[in-house]
């Protein structure tokens, strides 16, 4: 063969990517331009597979980790080398705590360039090794297709979470026998529930008298919601979700008692107090737990977890099953029935869920002081109130960002459905408001999608509105705005006794005249009244807007007092 034809047969590593990503069915790639990584962007090109370009990399990490959320799969995020890498890093480490399935592409110096001193010339993977599930290097770019797989199969299978995947240029260019490529596309199956952790589970249910269930992001993952529905209707046992599992059994059911997070009114920490059996479905005991010090010291402990590793962190389990959530519950479910349990365990636990009603009933009655609030500036629970009653479809999603802010909307929002709440998680975060809410509403074109922020955080990212206006992206921002740094300032005057000058203060920001400049609707809001008249305007108008809510920047807000407490227990 000649030399021309040998040529001609031959590819470049990037067109490799084509096939890989289609072949794991890929819908959106969340990406900074940038030379290095342009020859990815390139092989997208004239493919089913949408880009979608935002205006900073810590953006398009957070989107990618939306739709790595919402959709169970992996999302891409690709930058350029350096600081296009370094600007990911928030949003990689976030989607590590919250266990989202993130893959992060970067593109890298060839081989001659490292260490001459070159532009933007740095060694990135030793820097992200500890945020991430894998860390990968391609150096041969006929095995490109082999490593999008890996890549793939860690980020999403058991614990989900971020892999980063380094593409040197020179990989990316190089020429590629396509004979020698394989091609590889795996799909790994959970391990199997084994019997006695089921028979053992259920005698412990079976000889408590106040059973609590405690369900979190684990019981998304294992798309354990049916099963999670059944268990608890056969048994009569009371729930509490968090997390990513907040809606997979609705807050209206007659048996969830809505968030498990202490700060939530309600009867959680009553039910965290009293019960003699807590049973941890796929959630960590974390800060959104008291990191398992709430719980009754004599009650016993059932921990499922499809990570090893979590069972036992911060309280001993009295029974660790390491299976998969949704395997579990089925055999559970099939051992109730087979051994016709269900109607004992239900009248046993009668009076425990009669209990828990009253308490959660009185201690709700006691919140409508403040979500009824009629005070100017605005109280920030009556805001969140409004949205809540608003925002009342089962696949309504509100996104929250900031400090104090999103403490409000999410111990008051009733879920009806999945991502009905979603914030930033374990890593408190700010500036995923905006990248959030865009994504969502990418991946649920036909919901409604709102942002409730904190005028600080807000900041951040405000650019991403330009993404929604020129992606054409319709989502609603509410802009809770005290012109404070809300959280940091209470923590001052609790400490301090004053505000320490010229750091939390904020000047007024006209965010909805700003909005009005990027081509989309701006609302100025003073009146608690005219809050739900502004929500309707905008969702009717069709346009990405703006309301801009001026709150009371005297109120301390449940995160505060709740981080208050967390550091008086420690001194």
């Amino acid at each position: 063969m000649s030399e021309e034809c040998e040529s001609k047969t031959k590819k470049q590593g990037w067109e490799l990517i084509t096939d890989a990503f289609v072949k794991r069915g890929v819908e959106f790639l969340f990406t900074v331009p940038g030379e290095s990584i342009s020859p990815v962007q390139r092989a997208c090109e004239g493919t089913s597979i949408r880009i979608i370009s935002t205006r900073h990399e810590q953006s398009a990490t957070f989107m990618a980790e939306t739709y790595g959320r919402m959709t169970r799969k992996p999302g891409i995020v690709v930058v350029t080398y350096a600081p296009g890498f370094t600007n990911t890093l928030s949003g990689i480490q976030n989607a590590n705590l919250s266990n989202s399935p993130l893959i992060l592409i970067a593109g890298a110096q060839g081989r001659k360039a490292p260490d001459r001193l070159g532009l933007q010339d740095m060694k990135q993977e030793p820097i992200i090794q500890s945020m991430v599930k894998k860390s990968l290097v391609c150096t041969q770019a006929e095995r490109i297709p082999e490593y999008i797989d890996m890549a793939f199969r860690y980020a999403g299978n058991g614990r989900p979470g971020p892999v980063f995947l380094e593409l040197p240029i020179d990989v990316l260019t190089a020429a590629v026998d396509p004979t020698a490529v394989k091609s590889l596309a795996t799909t790994v199956q959970s391990r199997p529930v084994d019997q006695n952790d089921v028979r053992k589970m259920m005698e412990i249910i079976r000889n408590s008298k106040k059973p609590m269930i405690v369900t979190g992001s684990g019981v998304y993952y294992a798309d354990a919601g049916p099963a999670l529905i059944s268990f608890v209707e056969k048994t009569g046992i009371p729930v509490f979700t968090s997390k990513f599992s907040r809606g997979l059994i609705p807050d209206t059911h007659p048996l969830c008692f809505g968030s498990s997070v202490a700060i939530t009114p309600g009867c959680a920490v009553w039910a965290t107090v009293l019960s003699d059996c807590v049973i941890l479905l796929g959630t960590r005991l974390c800060l959104y737990h008291a990191n398992g010090d709430l719980y009754n010291p004599a009650a016993r402990i059932i921990q499922v977890d499809i990570e090893p590793e979590e069972i036992g962190r911060n309280r001993s389990s009295d029974l660790a099953v390491f299976a998969d959530i949704k395997g579990l519950l089925d055999q559970c479910n099939a051992f109730i029935d087979a051994e016709d349990i269900g109607n004992s365990l239900q009248e046993a636990f009668k009076p425990w869920i009669d209990e828990l009603r009253k308490e959660h009933r009185e201690r709700k009655e006691l919140q409508k002081f403040t979500t009824e609030s009629k005070s100017i500036p605005i109280h920030p629970a009556r805001l969140a109130k409004e949205i809540d009653n608003f925002m009342d479809r089962a696949d309504d999603v509100v996104v929250t960002d900031g400090g104090d802010l999103p403490s409000w909307v999410l111990t008051t929002r009733t879920c009806r459905g999945t991502w009905n709440e979603m914030a930033s998680g374990l890593f408190g975060c700010l500036g995923v408001g905006l990248p959030y809410a865009n994504a969502a509403k990418l991946v649920r074109p036909q919901s409604r999608v709102l942002l409730c922020s904190g005028d600080g955080s807000m900041g951040f990212n405000f650019m991403e509105l330009e993404t929604s206006i020129r992606k054409k992206i319709p989502i609603v921002v509410v802009i809770g705005n005290n012109n404070l740094w809300g959280m940091t300032s209470n923590s001052m005057r609790g400490r301090f006794g004053h505000l320490v000058p010229d750091t939390v203060e904020l000047d007024f920001v006209p965010y909805h005249k700003m909005m009005e400049a990027l081509g989309g609707e701006g609302m100025l809001v003073e009146k608690p009244e005219d809050i739900r008249p502004a929500l309707e305007k905008a969702f009717a108008s069709g346009k990405t807007t703006v309301i801009n809510v001026m709150m009371d920047p005297a109120v301390i807000g449940p995160a505060s007092e709740a981080m208050a407490s967390l550091k008086d227990a420690e001194v």
